[in-house]
């Protein structure tokens, strides 16, 4: 009775021993691919600090820290298409080598060759879901709560010596120079934010401090306050010891900042909160939700897609380009599929189950196409054509 099963473990073993060693294939790829697109994307990334860093002296490790906080974001877009073109390339390798011809003809079928792409492919999704769930809405809050602090706490580092910076909605300040304990000269602030009561602050010396909820506040020293009545067409001037002037900068605090759809988790996305801004928002909310959802599933599906095409039907050396080329238009439509329902359910929210509907429909169709055994003639013929000439 032991015996029987003899072959059957054997056969097992050899699927087992080839799903490994295809499988180790991939993975030096997929980490390569991977670490290449996240590299062109942090150098994009990283044009947006420039101005932070060159003229506002944002450090070395804060631009690194911003660009880290992000990563988890980009990679949950990165990874499918990585997986993708990994697929492609080891398996279009392994076509080339022969090694495929060998393994189908000694038994495997195109399903048994698929699996550890699919392996693999599970295994992207879960960490997509890990970054889709948690890391990038962790990520992405921290970020804007330090994009906040950096902005409300422009501090010393905003002031340009010599210049008149705009600072804020109707604030402009000269500043003479600056000290190296930050304390400032030759200090010149120009307020209209009241249009009928202009008014101008010049001193000798002051200070730029973070006052409440983060809003920025100047501490001047000896100097004057000139109010100009635009009604009553009256200049009114102050001589002061010293004098405070908040500078609000921003139209929120940290604490009432609203929050964007891609700094949350999951429940408050797809269950928005009770108030107006939420309100107003809860279409764009749902359907940031339903994304974070399927997102990571498309690994899955950009897998089946690669695998398909050079797994199906007889093998044809010279026809593998353009079963990689069909394979990219495929995954190329998918991908602008999803995200043109991505864009339509925020305006039909009863769109959102094609958003579901649409990777089950495609990872069905690459498995069908998976199955094919031969193509029909039409489809082969001019192949045939040119082995003969």
């Amino acid at each position: 009775m032991a015996d029987s099963f003899a072959p059957h473990h054997r056969y097992t073993g050899r699927v087992s021993h080839v799903s490994r060693y295809i499988l180790r294939q991939l993975l030096g790829p997929l980490v390569f691919i991977t670490l290449a697109l996240a590299a062109v994307v942090w150098l994009t990334k990283s044009l947006s600090f420039v101005d932070m860093i060159i003229n506002r002296g944002l450090s070395a490790t804060s631009f690194v820290y911003l660009l880290l906080l992000l990563t988890p974001g980009f990679l949950l877009l990165i990874l499918p298409i990585a997986l993708f073109t990994t697929i492609v390339y080891i398996y279009h390798r392994l076509t080339y080598d022969s090694e495929i011809v060998v393994m189908r003809a000694a038994g495997f079928s195109p399903h048994s060759l698929a699996v550890p792409a699919m392996v693999l492919a599970g295994i992207v999704a879960a960490v997509g879901y890990l970054f889709s769930l948690y890391l990038m809405p962790l990520g992405f809050s921290t970020f804007k709560d330090l994009q906040f602090v950096i902005r409300s706490n422009q501090a010393s580092v905003l002031l340009q010596e010599g210049e008149f910076n705009a600072i804020g909605k109707g604030i402009t300040v000269f500043l003479r120079e600056r000290g190296s304990n930050g304390e400032l000269r030759g200090i010149l602030v120009h307020d209209r934010r009241d249009p009928d009561r202009p008014v101008t602050l010049m001193a000798e010396q002051g200070l730029l401090l973070a006052g409440e909820n983060g809003v920025p506040r100047f501490v001047l020293f000896e100097g004057n306050r000139q109010e100009l009545r635009v009604q009553e067409k009256q200049v009114s001037i102050i001589t002061f010891a010293r004098n405070a002037l908040e500078l609000d900068m921003l139209e929120e605090t940290s604490a009432t900042r609203w929050r964007e759809p891609a700094e949350r988790y999951l429940a408050t996305l797809l269950w928005p909160e009770d108030n107006r801004n939420d309100r107003a928002y809860a279409n764009e909310l749902k359907a940031e939700g339903h994304n974070r959802l399927v997102t990571p599933i498309y690994a899955l599906v950009l897998a089946a897609i690669a695998v398909a095409a050079p797994l199906s039907g007889e093998f044809n050396r010279r026809g593998e380009w353009g079963r990689i080329a069909t394979a990219s238009v495929a995954a190329i439509l998918f991908e602008a599929t999803g995200m043109g329902l991505h864009s339509a359910i925020v305006r039909q929210p009863e769109l959102t189950p094609l958003l579901y509907l649409l990777p089950a429909l495609t990872v069905a169709a690459a498995l069908a196409v998976l199955r094919v055994r031969r193509w029909p003639a039409f489809l082969t013929a001019r192949s045939r054509r040119r082995r003969a000439a």
